[in-house]
């Protein structure tokens, strides 16, 4: 009996070297863009961050990019909880119903970068608005903002009484209500269909960051850029995975990519569209766009109409119960401290 012991600890020794030695099982998962592969938030964005999730994973979790996006880019939330896609990111303009706590990242007066705007808003949402469950129904890993967005026509516009009756393509959300705020006949559809609202005269403007003039090759169909300080409005955006793909993973890649999540993906989002907005305005400036700043009595008058705007978004986030009008000022603490590099 004392000469089996040694063979049966050798068979177990070997079983466990077979055991440490076998590949770690690899999870992949499917991700899909609204905008084209060629766009910073499908380049960078989505795609850079699947990237880190596979280094931080050692190579356990990755994704692959879906050829064609499931739904419609407004059904992009649905799309993901419902399994089309595991990874994927939205506007809340898109779905304003929904999620009404993110729009407080959309209203007039923020920071003049996407970076300052995206990881202030982060630190807001993560501190106050996640439990009150407006992304209930997937694995939310990060909201960020675009940045400030501007007024671009295929006429000029001087001052308010330029904007009246203006057919002005928005995504929605407060972009909308800043547009009919305006006089302008303000309407919702996805920005990939901009270039052909705009050729056949069913717009005669867009509200969009600088970026996606270019991102949408909006340069030959338009007139002027008529820019605000702080622009009129910002987008938010929510990043988020499918929830039941999340729980299968083990906790250690949960672990993992969760380090690289909430104000890493804001930052990450914020940086990228900061340069795709510089780009996209070097690019503005060749191509014979005329560029105008927003004089003091038009920013001003933005500022008045939009007002009203503020109040009916601190009433509607109140009725979630938070405390909307102390969150909204701290967000603005934030967003100087973001600013400031803090």
């Amino acid at each position: 009996m004392s000469k089996r012991i040694p063979s049966v600890m050798a068979a177990a020794l070997g079983v466990l070297v077979a055991v440490s030695s076998a590949p770690a099982q690899t999870t992949t998962l499917t991700m899909s863009s609204w905008v084209s592969p060629q766009h910073h938030l499908t380049a960078n964005v989505l795609q850079g961050w699947a990237n880190e999730v596979e280094k931080a994973t050692g190579g356990r979790v990755k994704f692959t990019m879906l050829p064609k996006h499931p739904s419609a880019p407004p059904g992009t939330f649905d799309a993901v909880r419902d399994g089309l896609v595991d990874l994927s990111y939205v506007t809340a303009s898109y779905t304003p119903a929904r999620h009404i706590l993110p729009l407080m990242a959309e209203l007039p007066g923020a920071g003049d970068t996407a970076l300052a705007n995206s990881v202030a808003y982060s630190r807001i949402h993560w501190k106050y608005f996640q439990k009150v469950g407006e992304y209930k129904g997937v694995k939310l890993l990060g909201v960020f903002t675009h940045g400030p967005g501007q007024m671009f026509t295929k006429k000029p516009v001087n001052g308010i009484a330029d904007v009246q009756g203006l057919k002005i393509r928005t995504g929605g959300g407060i972009a909308e209500q800043v547009g009919k705020a305006l006089g302008a006949s303000a309407f919702v559809k996805p920005a990939p269909e901009s270039y052909e609202l705009l050729s056949s005269g069913v717009a005669d403007g867009v509200f969009f960051p600088l970026e996606s003039i270019i991102s949408f090759k909006l340069d030959t169909v338009l007139e002027q850029a008529t820019l605000f300080p702080g622009g009129m409005y910002s987008s938010s955006f929510g990043f988020f995975m499918n929830e039941d793909k999340w729980n299968k993973l083990p906790k250690q890649d949960q672990e993992a990519i969760e380090k690289i999540s909430g104000e890493h993906i804001a930052r990450l989002a914020g940086k990228s569209w900061d340069e795709a907005d510089a780009k996209g305005l070097e690019a503005l400036k060749k191509s014979g766009v005329k560029i105008v700043q927003a004089g003091p009595a038009f920013v001003a008058e933005v500022k008045k109409r939009s007002a009203p705007i503020v109040d009916d978004w601190i009433t509607k986030a109140s009725a979630k119960g938070v405390d909307a009008a102390k969150i909204l000022k701290e967000f603005h603490e934030e967003l100087k401290k973001a600013a400031a590099g803090k």
